[in-house]
């Protein structure tokens, strides 16, 4: 190839972004054919639509928003629903395990304190275990990334599934958008490539509907997802109670949420909100200092139902929506080609603009919506950095605090010190362990996997 298809010339003229072609003469005929190929998988016409978009910050009136117990009053709601086949599993695990220290994607991190399972495994044995429990398939719907797509797939399938069938894991990837300088122009990776970034989490929607996801739901007869995100270790993926607070009305909900209550109000977690008579996310660092800084009279924070990033939504509810989520500006670091003398620039400071969407700004969409607290203690241990708070250490901890609070309320003495992991084949809570063959006492120096 010694030109570029005159297909793409024009659109690349059309968006002036003609300066891509600045190596074009010095590449290889296999690395323009790579470029050829990357420049026609970009969606030029969504890109004008999102280079004249800026920043705005929100002048919505935001007040708290009611949120509801997690109890049991619904539960027969939720395991019918279970039982029927109609709860499928959504994880978003598109990212790499880079700030962990991890190479890899950060679904095959090692999580659990004493056996190392993947943050994978981890969900995989809920499903398992559920699917036993309630005799009935659970397909699982895994968002990959280009970065991370193949490296995922290879994992599963080695590891075969960890007791999944194939056929009942649906993977897909994440669509791309190029990043951006402050004057709307593209970025070089390499000399044959745009800087391209993934569209966040939100763009779980809409590649769902381009993969044929929802669609292979709709034939399975799946009417809700469970959605989580693949670093929360202690994330009850398949929770009855949840499942039948979200049926509790007659018309059920099209979303329902899980929040815990916040430690600080500095802590980095979205917080659940009443925007302009709407449940909306509200960032933490969009959440203006004094409203993030009111307590009740108990001390407790009036802006406190922190998001987990767990989620249930009605599928025919995101058949409806899958096209309509907005898009974000984040003004970021990217590395890049300088587009004159073709070196290598790693900026210092923020100098370029990522597009991006949210999963929870499909709330405000939602004819019904409704937010729920849970115990953070029992659902809430994220590994999001490779040391301090959110690490692999404070999960560790909080993993260990669960499993002797199950084995405790179940009877068993345990001696400070012992070291415990509960596998999710065992049970997702402590009466589920009753099927299990307990020892009467775990000594201090024991290490325990249920």
């Amino acid at each position: 190839m010694t030109s570029l298809p005159s297909k793409l010339q024009e659109q690349l003229s059309d968006c002036r972004q003609e300066h891509l072609l600045k190596f074009w003469d010095v590449l290889s005929a296999d690395e323009q054919k790579f470029f050829a190929l990357q420049l026609s998988s970009i969606d030029f016409e969504l890109f004008l639509r999102l280079r004249e978009q800026k920043a705005s910050a929100s002048d919505k009136l935001i007040a708290p928003c009611d949120v509801v117990q997690l109890d049991d009053a619904f539960q027969s709601k939720g395991v019918a629903s279970i039982q029927n086949g109609e709860l499928g599993v959504l994880t978003v695990a598109g990212g790499q395990g880079t700030r962990l220290g991890w190479s890899g994607p950060k679904g095959t991190f090692p999580a659990t304190p004493v056996t190392g399972k993947s943050l994978f495994q981890i969900i995989a044995e809920q499903i398992v275990f559920a699917s036993k429990k309630y005799s009935v398939v659970i397909p699982w719907y895994i968002m990959t990334s280009n970065e991370n797509d193949e490296a995922t797939r290879s994992f599963l399938l080695d590891n075969n599934c960890f007791g999944l069938k194939r056929t009942d894991i649906f993977i897909f990837t994440q669509n791309e958008i190029p990043a951006v300088d402050a004057e709307g122009n593209m970025l070089l990776a390499t000399k044959n490539s745009v800087a391209m970034n993934p569209d966040g989490h939100g763009g779980v929607v809409s590649a769902l509907k381009q993969s044929g996801g929802l669609e292979e739901m709709s034939i399975r007869g799946i009417k809700h997802l469970s959605y989580v995100q693949v670093d929360n270790p202690l994330a009850n993926v398949i929770d009855p109670d949840f499942i039948g607070l979200h049926l509790s009305d007659k018309s059920s909900q099209e979303a329902s949420s899980k929040c815990v209550p916040k430690i600080t109000p500095e802590e980095r977690v979205g917080v659940f909100c009443n925007v302009a008579g709407n449940i909306e996310v509200v960032e933490y660092i969009d959440l203006p200092a004094d409203k993030a800084n009111q307590v009740h009279a108990d001390g407790e924070l009036l802006y406190g139902a922190g998001s987990i990033a767990v989620h249930l939504f009605a599928v025919d509810f995101l058949h409806r929506i899958a096209d309509d989520l907005p898009w974000h500006l984040a003004h970021k670091k990217v590395q890049h080609v300088h587009a004159e003398t073709g070196d290598l620039v790693s900026p210092p400071e923020p100098n370029a603009y990522k597009f991006e969407k949210f999963v929870f700004d499909v709330l405000p969409m939602a004819k019904s919506s409704l937010v729920v607290a849970t115990k953070r203690e029992d659902e809430f241990a994220p590994i999001k950095n490779a040391t301090g708070q959110d690490s692999r250490t404070t999960s560790h901890q909080l993993q260990q605090a669960r499993a002797l609070r199950w084995l405790c309320e179940r009877g068993v003495d345990v001696e400070e010190g012992a070291k415990v992991e509960i596998s999710p084949l065992s049970g997702m809570s402590a009466k589920d362990l009753d099927a299990s063959v307990l020892p009467t006492s775990i000594a201090s120096d024991e290490v325990v996997v249920i």
